[in-house]
């Protein structure tokens, strides 16, 4: 940056700018593809970091602004960066997906405020060519639908407003009705009408398609929520997309499309993790793209318990022990804890592993993100693909806090409302270990036959407490 610096005062290298530019998006690249693993993750944090702040430099250097421009610039930004920084010293692991939900807000209402602005500021706006007007409209629209989705997703997820889908006997032709009124204001606006109309038209499609944002997502139930997250995360960077094309800048048109791009990427394999259609997600629908019409099973039997003393005899007896974690060790903050007990296990001949579900928690990588905090060696936690076959051969599955992603209605029932669903087998081993603080059904609902299972006990309690008495207990019993 300060070579970049150095050079743009110097007025000798023209291109300088759009070399920063470049360098900046090449950055951001590199900064996803070290987030790909654990032992790149930080030089990624750092790239992403450093092609932002290249990106912001050559932006000012780009435009040149005034003294007090600057000023103003600098004073603003010096703003979001207090928020932010404070906001994320106090924001727990557990309201992350709450919080990335609030921040794309704040990127839908940036977009959009740009798009009308951009609008306002064009000297004559009869004169702006189709592209621009285009590029207008999309950013407007699709900044709208993410501000008032992802309000909608954080009140959810935060517990402000009911997980429940919002049902309305009308809610498909309510969705269509506000489509074709946001398309109508757009024909209207790409016909390039006198300055007043066009900020009518523009202001309507504002107005409809925040509806449609808010309303689709409301009938969209709270089991659903990590998909929408992802959605909404794609929408953010084709509104920024479209804002690159609005004012011309190669730099917003690129991160844009790679946010856009990986976020639909990240859609994909969430809905095929939860086999689910992304249509029917997106349109509120319920159950899987397996689900039948008819009645779901009842499963009938009752579930035994067992004792932290007993849990810790079967550890120190086994050879292989899966941990499965879920939700609850986040809520619960039990990971620190449980990183001991693992240590114990290990340093004793234990073969330990976690099998982490994609969508365990709220959002993707929630539980990689929680383990990671409390120091797990990344190489003993897997992924459903890797170790679901393993299951047969392990001698203890150890389920803290999960519960849809281990049911094996999923397998068993078609008509389950998670039929098809991939599910972490965690009954094929030899002995289960469910750890919750109580019977009740997971975030979808649904009825789960593996607690009332032969080989499986429930050891109820608050999974942080539990998990400080398995590792006081595995220590004591191991002399250490």
């Amino acid at each position: 940056i300060g070579a970049y610096g150095v050079g743009s005062m110097s007025g000798k290298f023209p291109e300088l700018d759009s070399a920063a530019a470049t360098l900046s998006g090449l950055l951001c690249i590199g900064g996803i593809g070290g987030l790909a693993s654990q032992t790149t993750a930080r030089l990624g944090a750092v790239s992403g970091q450093a092609g932002v702040a290249l990106g912001v430099a050559s932006t000012l250097g780009h435009l040149s602004p005034s003294i007090g421009t600057t000023a103003s610039i600098a004073g603003f930004m010096g703003a979001g960066a207090a928020a932010g920084h404070y906001i994320g010293n106090r924001v727990e692991p557990t309201s992350l997906p709450q919080t990335v939900a609030a921040f794309h807000s704040l990127v839908g209402v940036a977009a959009s405020s740009a798009a009308i602005g951009d609008y306002l500021n064009a000297a004559n706006p009869t004169e702006l060519d189709k592209v621009h007007l285009a590029s207008i409209y999309l950013a407007n629209v699709i900044g709208s639908v993410t501000t008032t989705g992802s309000l909608v997703a954080f009140g959810k997820l935060d517990g402000r407003l009911a997980s429940a889908p919002m049902s309305h006997p009308a809610r498909d032709q309510i969705n269509a009705g506000l489509g074709l009124g946001t398309l109508g204001f757009g024909a209207m606006f790409m016909g390039g009408p006198e300055a007043g109309v066009g900020l009518a038209a523009l202001g309507g499609s504002l107005t409809t398609s925040g509806i449609l944002g808010w309303h689709m997502t409301a009938s969209i139930g709270g089991a659903d929520m990590p998909v929408v997250i992802t959605v909404l995360n794609s929408y953010s960077g084709w509104a920024l997309c479209a804002e690159g094309f609005m004012l011309d800048m190669p730099l917003l048109t690129t991160v844009g499309a790679l946010i856009g791009c990986s976020g639909a990427a990240l859609t994909k394999i969430m809905c095929d993790a939860m086999n689910r259609d992304i249509v029917s997600v997106i349109l509120g629908g319920y159950g899987t793209k397996s689900s039948a019409k008819g009645e779901a099973m009842k499963f009938e039997g009752e579930s035994t318990t067992t004792t932290v003393d007993d849990t810790v005899k079967l550890l120190l007896e086994s050879e292989s022990v899966i941990i499965v974690p879920g939700y609850g060790l986040a809520v619960a903050k039990g990971q620190y804890p449980l990183k001991e007990m693992v240590d114990s296990l290990i340093a004793a001949g234990k073969k330990v592993r976690f099998a982490i579900h994609p969508v365990a928690g709220r959002m993707p990588g929630q539980l990689n993100v929680l383990l990671a905090e409390a120091g797990v060696d990344y190489s003993i936690v897997e992924e459903l693909e890797e170790i679901n076959d393993d299951f047969s051969e392990t001698d203890v599955a150890l389920v803290i806090g999960a519960n849809d992603t281990i049911n094996s209605a999923a397998e068993d029932d078609p008509n389950s409302q998670i039929a098809g669903m991939p599910v972490l087998r965690v009954w094929n081993a030899k002995q289960v270990i469910v750890m919750k603080r109580s019977l009740a059904a997971g975030y979808a609902g649904v009825e789960n036959p593996v607690f009332i299972k032969t080989n499986t006990d429930m050891l109820l309690g608050d999974a942080k407490d539990t998990c400080e008495k398995l590792a006081a207990g595995v220590k004591a019993a191991l002399g250490k």
